[in-house]
């Protein structure tokens, strides 16, 4: 079929397809407006290693640079930060210390898939997997774009719960990283006062006297600083009203796809209707070879 009368035919169809465009509008903002609202909980942090004192193996004055000057991965002390946030043992921290599991036991029970749960005799209540997997879908960390600040957002539709929730996250994962900076620097100290024990060449003690005295060092800043991993810039927060799904611009594009869903429809119906086997061409001088059509003209 011709372009041209491929849009004619649109043009003929148009209040049926705006009747069809105002149904799907219709449709998917029923569907939008009875989306369950979640609150966003916020925190920003920073690499504790941007400070120079808390570098990743904390025995360098200055930060230590990894994978060359366009790799903006995080790495160090802050990259086990984050991994921690979705670790297995965040998720049971979570499902431990909160209510977690009855919260995601509600949600499995609610709906058309609760009753089929129910009916088939599923299981209905959550474990540790559905924490961890809820974790993975519900908490991300995004890098600014100017800055090496990092955004820690987690939603959960009760405002008290994100809130606290993110809380718990940020501090186990700055605690896991603290616990093993520590008990490596303790374990090394043990190690080099025990081998200072028995060592009696002056030269190799001297080394092994600088290396305690890094150890120590190392030791020392963990017990005292604040923040080995991530260093808070913005405290954990929560807005007073839902944030997700942002329903203003998800009808804004449905205002858009709607009608665009609906005039692709009506072109390929009529394109189908045109191709179809057993039905009479429409514009059948438009299928003729070209080189009938020169002889055609030359007649």
């Amino acid at each position: 079929m011709p372009l041209d009368a491929l849009l004619r035919d649109v043009w003929r169809w148009r209040w049926c397809i705006t009747l069809a465009a105002a149904l799907l509008y219709a449709g998917g903002a029923v569907l939008i407006l009875a989306w369950p609202r979640l609150y966003v909980a916020r925190a920003i942090v920073a690499p504790a290693e941007t400070t120079g004192i808390a570098t990743s193996a904390l025995l360098a004055p200055t930060p230590i640079m990894g994978g060359g000057l366009l790799d903006n991965r995080p790495a160090g002390n802050f990259a086990v930060y984050l991994d921690a946030l979705r670790s297995p043992e965040a998720a049971a921290m979570l499902a431990r210390d909160t209510g977690l599991l009855a919260y995601l036991t509600a949600l499995r029970g609610a709906g058309p898939l609760g009753w089929l749960r129910r009916t088939l005799g599923l299981r209905p209540e959550a474990d540790l997997d559905d924490a961890r997997a809820w974790l993975e879908r519900n908490l991300s960390a995004t890098q600014g774009v100017a800055s090496v600040t990092f955004t820690l957002t987690l939603a959960h539709r009760d405002r008290d719960a994100a809130l606290d929730a993110l809380r718990r996250l940020h501090a186990l994962a700055e605690a896991k990283v603290r616990a093993d900076i520590a008990g490596v620097a303790r374990r090394r100290i043990a190690a080099i006062e025990a081998r200072l024990g028995t060592e009696h060449d002056l030269f190799l003690r001297n080394m092994l006297y600088d290396l305690l005295g890094q150890q120590q060092r190392a030791a020392l800043v963990v017990a005292a600083d604040e923040a080995v991993a991530a260093r808070l810039v913005s405290a954990p927060m929560v807005d007073i009203r839902p944030a997700l799904p942002n329903r203003p611009l998800l009808l804004m594009l449905l205002a858009v796809a709607a009608p665009l869903a609906a005039a692709s429809g009506a072109a390929g119906l009529l394109l189908w209707r045109q191709a179809a086997p057993g039905r009479p061409r429409l514009y059948p001088q438009r299928d003729r070879p070209l080189a009938a059509w020169r002889g055609a003209g030359a007649d």
